[in-house]
Parts: C-alpha cells; sequence; structure tokens
C-alpha cells in the first residue's frame, strides 16, 4: 500500500474506536513502553495528542516520565517553516490548541533539539521494517533529522503494522521501535 491508501485505512479505524478503546489501548500501550531499555535518559519528547483525532492518549506517559522523575519536551509548531519549537513541559507551562487543535505551549523555557535523547512518535500508521506514516506535513521528518544520531525514536500505535508502506522518501525518517497495546516492535 501506498501513503495515502495507508492513511485512508488509519483514519477509518481510527474512527470507530470508542474513547473507552483509547483510553484502555493508551495504557496498555503506556504500559508497554516499561520494558524498553530507555529509562536511564533525560530529556524525553511528548506528543499531546489531537483528541479530535483519536490519537494515542499520552497523559499515561507523561505520569511515567514524572515518576521516574525525567525532563519532558512538548514542541509549538510553525506551519510556514513546518518546524517546531520545543519548551520544557513545567507546572508553569500553559497549554493551548492551535488552529489544527494541536495542543501546544504557550511559553516555557526552550530546549535545544540536541538536548533531546528519545522522541515519542505520533504517527497514523507504521510497517514492519520501521517506516511511518503520519499526517504528511513532514514536521516530525523534519525534527527527527535535526536530533542527534543516536536520538531513540518511538512510534506509539493503536495498530499493528502493515506489510510495507511503498512510497517511501529518503526524507521519511525510520522509527527505532513502535509500541502497541499487544506488542513492542524493534527495528
Amino acid at each position: 500500500m501506498d501513503k495515502k491508501e495507508v492513511r485512508k485505512k488509519s483514519k477509518e479505524a481510527r474512527k470507530k474506536l470508542s474513547s473507552n478503546d483509547i483510553e484502555e489501548k493508551s495504557l496498555a500501550i503506556a504500559n508497554n513502553l516499561l520494558q524498553l531499555n530507555i529509562w536511564d535518559k533525560t530529556y524525553y519528547h511528548l506528543f499531546l495528542p489531537i483528541v479530535e483525532h483519536k490519537e494515542v492518549d499520552t497523559e499515561f506517559i507523561l505520569q511515567i516520565l514524572a515518576g521516574k522523575d525525567k525532563e519532558t519536551v512538548v514542541s509549538k509548531s510553525d506551519f510556514e517553516t513546518r518546524r517546531m519549537t520545543h519548551f520544557l513541559l513545567t507546572d508553569a507551562t500553559r497549554i493551548k490548541k492551535n488552529e489544527y487543535n494541536i495542543p501546544e505551549p504557550v511559553n516555557g523555557i526552550e530546549v535545544p533539539v540536541s538536548k533531546i535523547d528519545v522522541v515519542f512518535v505520533p504517527l497514523l500508521s507504521f510497517d514492519k521494517q520501521g517506516h511511518r506514516v503520519g499526517y504528511g506535513k513532514g514536521f516530525y521528518d523534519i525534527f527527527l533529522s535535526e536530533c542527534k544520531p543516536d536520538v531513540i525514536k518511538i512510534g506509539l500505535s493503536f495498530f499493528e503494522p502493515e506489510e510495507k508502506i511503498k512510497d517511501i522518501l529518503e526524507t521519511d525518517m525510520k522509527l527505532d521501535f513502535c509500541v502497541t497495546d499487544s506488542k513492542i516492535y524493534s527495528f
């Protein structure tokens, strides 16, 4: 399947998820993350979910990070440049939804991309080779290409992988892991 077909299939599958499904699957994904050998790092980049798109609820991961006393980084998107600015998430950080319903920090302490050790990556789908399909704007591919070479890239998915996504570009950044509610995929 190509990216367009995969996007359509994933969006349709997400529409069928109830809020209870999302909560249960998100909790199982967070629990599976605990099995990964990633918890000795300091800076963890986490996306805040677009509830209207039925994305993985990252609140459970946020609780894990807080419980392990880790630094959580969230981003603000610039739709003109397709770049993201990263901020430390603290009790003082104000979050507001942008025009695309993406929850973003309004203020905060900026964190250079070079500090980030682990990135939890949103996606619509992924394949067995570690390629992901997002919404197609390239924000995460640009961001991940700017990260240090050993940054750990972890996709979070409600669904199992596709066999192969056909139209992968050289600029598409591969995942190191993808975690579903039932399994951890390593690439």
